[in-house]
């Protein structure tokens, strides 16, 4: 048998800050990354791995 939870959260207006920091932190990585793999495959290179990409941003 499973189980499975669904949770909600009501973050007051400091965490939604503290959540809306961080999550912008995030997208900014991934658009970085994004540009990244585009840019090689454009250039015709190899597919850039996940930990070339870490080891880049």
């Amino acid at each position: 048998m499973q189980l499975r939870y669904n949770y909600r959260t009501y973050p007051d207006a400091s965490q939604c800050r503290a959540l809306a920091r961080a999550f912008g932190c995030a997208r900014v990585v991934w658009n970085d990354c994004l540009r990244d793999r585009k840019e090689a495959h454009a250039a015709g290179l190899p597919y850039v791995k996940s930990a070339d990409l870490s080891r880049l941003r």
